[in-house]
């Protein structure tokens, strides 16, 4: 349930033991067009204890066009590294139609790019007849591209469904000028008009993870992320440890209403917090979890903070544990702001 699990040795740094590390990219090492501050150090220091895998729910690029912008940045980094979505939906694909299928694409050259390497012809024209249909974003997917996949995805009498990939339901995608709608809200699209879903490749589903697993040659894991429905769910799904960073998308008010399937190992303001010891969370007499110097502890629906102690992560971690470990909604609990306010924006 995430905090509470005991397999770590108390006050071991979150990267301690890992034979691999994946990062999420948007929001865990880069901001729009810069790295996040301490990002890329942090990183490099980690890749002199274990693999490092970036992990991309991102389909518009190739994994050298992403390997080049880390590198760019100053990673050590090769296209080797990278994981993408297009690649876990080509593995996918391999499990419904052979090398050499024509393949509808709704999305852009990182798409292109697996499917072809994989063997597999390109159509945009649902008029083709196409054997499949795999969809993921690129910035310049207008309206008739989601409508050939519609057309080539309805309903035939007397004809299987024909195989439809998409490569991650992200319903937003960050950007310089802010959030933006992402691939889920173009996957939606088609849905209704079909009236049925795809097969999704993409964090959280577990293909990617595997694809990674498989790559790396180790499920000795930690996956770094800022988005709880994405990064953290998957991590759970696939069966390893995640690190929640606090300089992405979900914010603290998240963290402390997350959903079992979607609370992290770790917390952490940034990436620099990866080879720092972790405090280990205690539960005490009064029945408050303390956390440093941080206490807080449940009072039927109302959450009371004990002691804030001297570290306002530390007073985020210490209330994530208390409202967790209550198995209340958080809907039906008192709050107070202080516990979930927002010192990292």
């Amino acid at each position: 349930m995430g905090l509470f699990r005991r397999t770590e040795a108390a006050g071991a740094a979150p990267i301690e033991g890992r034979e691999l590390v994946l990062a999420d990219l948007d929001g865990v090492v880069y901001r729009g067009p810069l790295a996040i501050p301490g990002a890329v150090d942090s990183l490099n220091l980690a890749a002199e204890r274990a693999r490092i895998g970036y992990v991309t729910n991102n389909a518009s690029r190739t994994d050298v066009a992403v390997a080049e912008q880390l590198t760019s940045l100053g990673l050590h980094t090769t296209a080797a590294d990278v994981v993408t979505s297009p690649q876990a939906a080509v593995m996918l694909l391999a499990e419904h139609v052979p090398a050499g299928s024509l393949v509808l694409v709704v999305g852009g050259e990182g798409v292109v790019d697996e499917l072809t390497k994989a063997g597999y012809r390109v159509t945009r024209s649902a008029d083709d007849n196409p054997d499949a249909v795999v969809q993921g974003f690129a910035p310049h997917v207008g309206r008739e591209h989601p409508a050939e996949a519609a057309f080539a995805l309805a309903e035939r009498p007397g004809q299987p469904p024909l195989p439809w990939i998409a490569t991650n339901t992200d319903w937003t995608i960050p950007v310089e000028r802010g959030m933006a709608p992402g691939n889920g809200t173009l996957v939606s699209a088609v849905h209704t008009a079909v009236q049925r879903l795809p097969v999704f490749a993409g964090k959280p589903e577990r293909a990617i993870f595997e694809t990674a697993f498989e790559r790396f040659g180790t499920r000795n894991a930690l996956m770094l992320g800022d988005r709880l429905d994405t990064d953290i769910k998957g991590a759970i799904a696939a069966g390893i440890p995640s690190l929640h960073v606090l300089t992405g998308a979900d914010r603290p008010k998240q963290l402390v209403a997350a959903s079992a399937d979607m609370r992290p190992d770790y917390i952490v303001a940034n990436l620099a917090d990866l080879h720092l010891p972790y405090p280990e969370t205690e539960l005490m007499r009064d029945g408050s979890h303390r956390v440093g110097r941080s206490r807080v502890r449940m009072n039927a629906n109302a959450v009371e903070i004990v002691c804030e102690g001297d570290s306002q992560i530390d007073l985020l971690r210490a209330g994530c544990a208390a409202i967790w470990s209550s198995g209340l909604a958080i809907y039906g609990l008192r709050v107070p702001e202080m516990l979930y306010a927002d010192h990292w924006l």
